[in-house]
């Protein structure tokens, strides 16, 4: 029997955040909420509002003195330059704005709903969760708390023993893989652009021995990650036998995302998840990057249908489209959007070679690892 999916969401992620210029300044969670309101597919009983992580609960991985800075920052609208070289708060690449603290713990405590529901029973999925670049004392790559660490601490406080975290985005999972590195109950993978920010998660990366990582060539494609979930990624998780997976969703490993060179189509995006929240019996799927705001709407409201059980249309209803032809991105010239965006959500299969790089990461990944924990 297909487990109920939930979507966590809140309004709070319908008020601006960034700050223009930034790339997460476009509306990302808003449109898919706005979206799958349109197609009727946000039934009451599936939607659950996130609540937002007290100080006392963010204290359980962050340092307190970094919590208290962030606080006192986005209260005054200004971080002193001690502040910003100790935390990373005010910079370019994690800017302070109106709301920040309220956005990043209602980040942590949609994560933790999205992980108490799935030790229920359900399939979670909570597309403002995902930032995986969180360090315990200092905001990293847009991320100022480190959502999927406390996700999967609630799994282990239910007393999981074996748990596998999933990172699909195009950037690797750093902050996630050195937070669980010395934890024998968490196993993590990555699947992320070579060469990329933040140049981290080489492919002889064991983290503490219990991590995989797939660093892919640019022009990543459907048929090569296929080849990298049959050949590595699901053999490695029958082999765990996890009791949970944490799934991280970017959708900047699409084709025509800005800030990376992937080619993925957002159906082989739909299709590793649905692969992988089989693989366990507790399974939640976490959003992250993606910085074109109309594959980010079309790739998680695709998969928000997949878990939920329904079919999307193969041409979107008159108000679908409007919310999608209200979108505009200055990441993304004119000349490049594709009017296919405004009225389907799934893309185009983007097949091709597997190249000798993505089959030797493959055979790579296929030696056994230690599996900690009791069994």
């Amino acid at each position: 029997m297909q487990r109920k999916a939930i979507f966590v969401g809140s309004d709070l992620w319908r008020e601006p955040g960034f700050g223009g210029g930034h790339p997460l300044s476009i509306p990302r969670v808003a449109s898919v909420m706005n979206l799958c309101a349109a197609l009727g597919w946000l039934e009451p009983e599936e939607f659950r509002d996130s609540p937002r992580a007290t100080d006392a609960e963010l204290a359980g991985f962050h340092d307190a003195g970094y919590i208290a800075a962030l606080r006192a920052a986005d209260a005054a609208g200004v971080a002193s330059i001690p502040v910003r070289e100790r935390y990373g708060i005010g910079t370019s690449e994690n800017p302070l704005f109106p709301g920040v603290f309220a956005r990043a713990a209602a980040a942590v405590g949609g994560s933790v709903l999205a992980a108490d529901l799935a030790l229920r029973g359900h399939v979670s999925f909570h597309p403002a969760g995902g930032t995986h670049h969180g360090r315990v004392d200092r905001a990293h790559g847009f991320c100022y708390f480190n959502d999927p660490v406390f996700a999967l601490r609630r799994l282990a406080q239910a007393g999981l023993t074996r748990m596998l975290y999933v990172d699909l985005d195009a950037h690797h999972g750093d902050g996630v893989q050195d937070a669980v590195r010395d934890d024998p109950r968490i196993h993590t993978i990555s699947i992320h652009e070579r060469n990329r920010w933040p140049f981290t998660g080489a492919a002889d990366d064991r983290g503490g021995g219990r991590s995989r990582n797939y660093p892919v060539p640019a022009g990543f494609n459907d048929t090569e990650l296929r080849h990298l979930m049959q050949r590595a990624v699901l053999p490695f998780a029958a082999e765990l036998e996890p009791q949970a997976v944490v799934i991280v969703c970017g959708t900047d490993a699409l084709a025509a995302d800005p800030l990376s060179r992937l080619a993925l189509s957002n159906a082989a995006l739909w299709g590793a998840v649905e692969d992988l929240v089989g693989s366990a019996p507790v399974a939640m799927v976490l959003g992250g990057g993606g910085y074109n705001p109309w594959t980010v709407a079309r790739c998680w409201t695709g998969l928000w249908a997949r878990l939920s059980g329904r079919e999307p249309p193969a041409i979107l209803p008159a108000a679908a489209r409007r919310v999608l032809e209200a979108l505009s991105c200055d990441l993304i010239d004119d000349c490049l959007i594709d009017p296919a965006w405004w009225t389907t959500l799934a893309d185009p299969p983007r097949e091709g070679p597997v190249r000798p790089e993505v089959m030797d990461l493959a055979a790579g990944g296929e030696a056994p690892i230690g599996l900690g924990g009791p069994r």
